[in-house]
Parts: C-alpha cells; structure tokens; sequence
C-alpha cells in the first residue's frame, strides 16, 4: 500500500519521527524535555529523580522526557552518552508526539496499523552499525555491556543495572516470522545478560521462539535494540498475534515501511536507525538466575531462573542516546506505553467485534494495580442490563493477563476517579444480583509469593438502573463562579476532580426548581407558602412527596 493511500497517512497531526533522536528534537521543540546537565549517578540517581515525577503529585500534562547530559556512576566513571528517561510514554502526549498524532487518534493509528501493516524494508548499510563492537573489545575491562550507561532501576532492591526499554527481536525457527518484544536483561557480564521472557499463559513470544530452539538443541538468536523510533518500539510492550510481525504493524504505524538491516553476527534483522543493538545467543539448555528487580506489579520481582544471554556484538550509532523507562509501581512510563494503546484497542473491540450497545469508555486502573488486573467499562445512560454484561464478560476474557476485576459503570462517573467508583458501587449496585465471580482464571502478572495457578474473576454491575437525586454539590454556574473567586484571592492551586458540581440523575420535579431558584435569589419565603398550603395529615413522618403524588395536589 502507497504512503499517500495508508489510513494512518489521513490522521491529522503529522508524521511519526524516523528516529529516537529525531523525537527527542520534537518533544524539545515542543517543551517537552527537560535537560539535566549537572552530574548525576546512573547507579543511585538516575531513576529516582525522574521517578518523582510520577510519585510526586504531578499532573500528568507536567511531566517531562528527561535528558541527562553527564551521567557518571558508582565508581567515578564518566559515559560518553546521555540518558534519556520520559522520553517515550512519560505522558500520552509524548507518546502520541511519536506516533505523529493527536492523544485522541492514538486507537485510530493503531487500530488502522494492525488492519493495514507495512512490510518492512532491507537496507545495507545502516546508522545503527557504525561502530561494530566484537571479540576481545567486548570482554576486555569496562568494554562491552558495561561500556553502556545503563542505569539501575530501584536502587537499593535491584541486583544489577537493567536494560527496561528494550525491543528484543527473535525468530521463529519454523517460519522464520520475526517477534519484538519487550522484555528486561540484567547485566552479568561484560558480554552476558539475563533476560526475562515472560512464560506464563498469554506470555512472550520470544518464550515461545526458545521453546522451539530448545527442542531443536540450539541457542536462539537475539537481537536487544536500544532506541529506536518510538512506532517501532511502541508494538513491543503490546499483545499481537504471534505470527504477525510487528516491524510490519510498526510500518503501520509510521505509515511508511520501517527500513531494517541484517544484524552482524546473527541472522535476524533491526531497525536500521536504531541507537544500540546488542546481538547474542540465549543459552536454550541452562538458565541461570536473575533478580531481583523492582516490577510493574509495584512488587520487587525475586530471584528466578531465567535466560542467559552471550553477546556475540553490540554495534551502535557514532553519537547514540541511550533510553531507559520508569517502570515498577505503577503510574510509570511502562504502564502509560500500555494505557494508551490498550484502552482504545479494548473499546474498539467490544464496539466492533463484541457489538457491544451503549459503550462509552474502557478505562483500566493505573495507579499501583498496573491496568492489568482492574478495568472499567463506561456505559451511556440506559444501557440494557444484557449489554453491560456481556462488555464486562468480553473486556475479562479478551486477554489472559488482563480484566481480574471489571466495573461496569454509566456516563456520569468518571472511572478515573476511584472516590466516584466507590460511590456507584455504595449506591447503585446490589450484590446479590450485580455481582458474579467465575472461577478459573489465570493469576497472570504478579508476585509469585504465595500464588496459586488459578484464581477468579469477578464482575460487577455498578450502573445507574433507576431514576435517582441529583448529586448534591452545588450547581455548575455556581461552582464555577466560587473558582473565579478563589482564582482572584490567590489561594493555592486547585485541580477539580469531577464530579466537582451538582447535576440531575432523572429523579426531580419542576417545582423543586423553582424552589431552587427562589432560594438562590433571597425568596425562599416563597416556597414555604408553598408548602405550608399543602400540609396534609393521616401519613407517616419522612413519606416521599413524589411517591404520594401530591406535589401538584396542595392540601387545603
């Protein structure tokens, strides 16, 4: 398919960027980067200086790509490289910045990249293998893997500094269908790694590559790109169909076909315009242990045995940037690379595959629980109850990892706000007939302590299903003028958190307007009249007016 008739092509806000560092120019160009230009330790300081920006009570449209300019580490060394943290998903506008799209056309770009791939391109020569590092040069002292800036994760839990921001490519052996996915490789050598591919149901795909080296008794080969261009990367964290090649749906993305280059010691083919590859074979006969490392579950990850990686060759840019994520407890770069794109993806599916009536929004739970394990669905007011319940059934079961939990619930609660969830669930769920918990479920992603295999799922209908009273804040007009108010005295930043006034919900009178209105306007005299013509006698203290039907019959 030509560029000029690729859907993604018709989106209205640019081009994606070829390159890490052709995005970085972006997002700086944009203001969207900080630079950090004063020495900062790799080992002790990297991460968490970015980190706060998550656990410091920013506002996501505050958070910035980091770049830091003169990394140093534990033991005085000085990288010829800067760092840059953020500069992926800190927020989803710099994830959208490197799709080339607006936030809300991130699930069209993707839906349309997965509808309409791109083949890639083979090129020979390449940026990302101007400098070729092999043999004694990987092993001798402080070459190789630890000629690389690569940051610890969590100091004081992890066991070694982490590649996080990776794309590993590998092969299938059968089809030769290539897989990228991002997985994280511990250093243990100067040219070896320890690399965890989830095996877990729904796992990896490059799991399912080395199960088949295995069988065959040979090593599999790996390709870890560091940097590359964000589309590019932006497919490894989410979960295609194992036989369809990702560099194609990257091409999707881009809405042009991603140019990629053979690898210099194995047979696998990158990104042509990637910052760092490092090439190497995973040993399929022993694992060795790795951990632990603080994971996105917000838990830190012991010691499992895992894959052992030789690097047979790093080869990199002349002036490369290395990246790194901010995973572990969750709102992080890690979750908002997957928020993004899943959210969108799910809603797309339960509107054109399931058919699902009256779906407004998928919203999965980011802070701490990592989106996977709580989703919530949006429904429109009036949504039939057979709907609500077959979106909640469809969003639990279209991945093994995701939908433990499912809240279903209508427009006027935003699933964002976890004081409004509870709320809906205080008052407009009944428990014995809203809630159904089934058995037999995968544990998925998570803490190993004390796990079973299997565990339940459970759905909840917490949708408005009749008439109710308004929300009793004050009026919108009202609430917006009291803002102004406080505005001008200068007291300190407010950021309304809806529902931030009062509005309908179905149950109320024309009368009770008016009374509303008088009291507003200093006439509330006026509805005691109103009321003192209508007393009655002969009914119990605290009947509804409504349900006596006597709002329009005064008594006399």
């Amino acid at each position: 398919m030509s560029n000029e008739t690729h859907p993604s092509k018709n989106l209205k806000s640019g081009i994606a960027p070829r390159g890490l560092q052709e995005h970085l120019a972006i997002l700086e160009a944009k203001g969207l980067v900080t630079r950090i230009e004063r020495a900062v330790n790799k080992d002790t300081e990297l991460h968490p200086i970015a980190r706060w920006q998550f656990q410091g009570g920013l506002d996501e449209s505050e958070r910035r790509a980091f770049l830091f300019t003169n990394v140093v580490d534990s033991t005085g060394r000085k990288y010829d490289m800067p760092v840059v943290v953020g500069g992926l998903a800190a927020s989803a506008a710099i994830y959208a910045s490197g799709l080339g799209v607006s936030v809300d056309d991130i699930g069209k770009v993707w839906v349309n990249a997965v509808a309409s791939p791109i083949d890639p391109v083979i090129v020979e020569t390449a940026p990302c293998q101007e400098l070729v590092i092999t043999g004694e040069d990987l092993t001798k002292p402080g070459g190789g893997l630890a000629d690389l800036p690569v940051p610890i994760s969590t100091p004081g839990f992890d066991a070694a500094p982490y590649l996080t921001a990776t794309l590993c490519v590998t092969k299938d052996p059968d089809n030769d269908i290539q897989n990228m996915g991002t997985y994280r490789g511990a250093l243990k050598a100067n040219d070896r790694l320890g690399v965890r591919m989830a095996s877990r149901l729904s796992g990896a795909g490059g799991y399912l590559h080395w199960l088949k080296y295995k069988k065959l008794g040979q090593p599999m080969p790996c390709a870890i790109v560091v940097g590359c261009a964000p589309a590019v990367l932006f497919t490894g964290p989410q979960k295609l169909a194992i036989d369809q090649d990702e560099m194609s749906v990257a091409g999707g993305l881009m809405g042009e076909a991603v140019e990629i280059v053979r690898c210099k010691t194995i047979d696998l083919m990158v990104p042509a315009n990637s910052e760092i590859v490092i090439e190497g074979l995973i040993d399929t006969d022993l694992l060795e242990p790795e951990g632990p490392f603080g994971e996105s579950h917000g838990h830190v990850a012991l010691e499992d045995y895992n894959m052992s990686m030789r690097v047979t060759a790093i080869t990199r840019k002349a002036k490369p940037v290395f990246v790194s994520i901010v995973s572990q407890v969750t709102p992080s770069e890690s979750s908002v690379l997957k928020k993004v794109a899943y959210e969108p993806m799910y809603l797309e599916h339960l509107r054109s595959v399931l058919d699902i009536r009256g779906i407004k929004r998928v919203v999965m739970h980011e802070p701490l629980t990592n989106l996977r394990k709580v989703i919530f669905l949006q429904f429109e007011h009036g949504a039939q109850k057979a709907e609500v319940w077959r979106g909640m059934q469809g969003a639990a079961s279209l991945q093994a990892q995701c939908g433990k939990l499912v809240i279903a619930v209508s427009e006027d609660i935003n699933p964002n706000n976890a004081d409004a969830i509870f709320w809906s669930l205080a008052y407009r769920s009944d428990f014995s007939e809203d809630l159904l918990v089934t058995p037999y479920r995968s544990s998925g992603h998570g803490p190993k302590s004390g796990r079973a295999p299997l565990e339940g799922t459970l759905l909840i209908d917490a949708t408005l299903k009749h008439k109710m009273p308004p929300l009793a804040l004050p009026a919108e007009e009202y609430m917006r003028g009291a803002k102004k108010i406080w505005e001008e005295l200068g007291l300190p930043r407010i950021s309304p958190q809806a529902p931030w006034h009062g509005y309908h919900l179905g149950e109320w009178a024309k009368e009770w307007t008016q009374y509303a209105d008088d009291a507003v306007n200093g006439e509330w005299q006026r509805s005691g009249d109103s009321t003192y013509a209508r007393r009655r006698g002969g009914i119990k203290p605290e009947t509804p007016v409504a349900s006596a039907d006597i709002i329009a019959k005064p008594q006399s």
